[in-house]
């Protein structure tokens, strides 16, 4: 089988691209809604902002005339020789597997990640499904551990919400956006996205204003729009949450980041600005039906926050990562 670069995909290539999407989410569904062709479409035909992107499929085989079965989508954030990782996500359809097209394709974006300057990669990945041992075979280690959890506000108590909030910390108050993040705000923004340490050893590039201004343009060139809600002391972000509702906000939201400063933790923060969310979710999207969050396994404290709210566990991830110069030069 060839493996194609996807310069501009052709509209029956999208659809071949979901229908490889659509199969592997047959076979590994572990609670997700199945892929959305639209969005599929959206992301395969711009880069978010902030990034640039790189593609790649392979086509034929037995039983496949030339339709493609299996697809690598690699992501370069920031300028060429930026020090971020490339994040690559490779999908082989099931009946195609242990043929070698997984290391053909990554084959195939290492060199797109050596052309660009890069010296790492990550990946994540479903535990339990075949990407585990295919990332490990090709030099990527574990480097954390993620539980997938999800609320459904129909089941959330408008008391447990209202009780939340009434027991606002001293000395702190709310304030909330939709979108880019103002101005008077971006900087300290910035600063308490450092309290994050889940990423950290890997993450590779620090938060200033324009990286934060740079997350909400990538939402918002998705159609989707990022709510924020943060605790202001003085002038100070002391913690915040964030979550992104999608075009139409209707059906599932995505919890993006929850992070509260070392020196403010231990006045229930975090509980706090996501029980506002919650409420302001419900006033301006009633449509949105469930949020999806992922958290470090040894987040014990968010965890718990999560599950006080409502979340229940769906499903566990595993991020990968692995240097450029330990990924194969050809498939294998």
């Amino acid at each position: 089988m060839d493996v194609i670069a996807l310069e501009d995909p052709t509209d029956a290539q999208i659809r071949e691209w979901h229908s490889v999407l659509a199969a592997v989410h047959a076979a590994e569904p572990a609670g997700d809604p199945a892929p959305d062709p639209e969005r599929t479409a959206r992301l395969l035909l711009g880069a978010e902002a902030g990034s640039r992107q790189r593609l790649w499929a392979a086509a034929g085989g037995p039983g496949a005339g030339g339709a493609l079965v299996a697809v690598a989508a690699l992501r370069l954030p920031g300028e060429p020789g930026a020090d971020r990782p490339g994040e690559i996500d490779i999908q082989v359809r099931p009946e195609h597997r242990r043929r070698g097209l997984g290391g053909r394709l990554l084959a195939a974006a290492a060199a797109g990640l050596r052309a660009d300057g890069r010296s790492s990669v990550i990946a994540q990945v479903l535990a339990g499904t075949p990407a585990v041992p295919f990332l490990e075979s090709h030099g990527f280690e574990c480097v954390l551990t993620l539980r997938g959890m999800l609320l459904r506000l129909d089941e959330v108590p408008a008391e447990r919400v209202a009780r939340l909030l009434a027991e606002a910390p001293a000395g702190y108050r709310l304030v909330r956006w939709k979108g880019a993040v103002p101005d008077e705000h971006a900087d300290a923004l910035a600063r308490a996205k450092h309290a994050m340490a889940d990423f950290a050893e890997y993450e590779g590039s620090p938060w200033d204003a324009h990286r934060v201004r740079e997350m909400a343009e990538i939402v918002a060139k998705r159609g989707d729009d990022l709510y924020t809600v943060a605790a202001l002391s003085g002038g100070v972000i002391a913690g915040f949450t964030e979550v992104v509702v999608p075009a139409g906000c209707a059906g599932r939201a995505a919890q993006y980041d929850t992070a509260v400063l070392p020196e403010h933790r231990g006045r229930r923060l975090g509980i706090w600005v996501k029980a506002a969310m919650l409420r302001w979710l419900g006033e301006e999207c009633p449509g949105v039906r469930e949020i999806e969050t992922d958290n470090s396994g040894d987040n014990a404290h968010m965890l718990a926050v999560n599950e006080e709210l409502g979340f229940r566990l769906e499903r566990e991830s595993l991020e990968y990562q692995a240097a450029v110069s330990a990924l194969p030069a050809t498939g294998s």
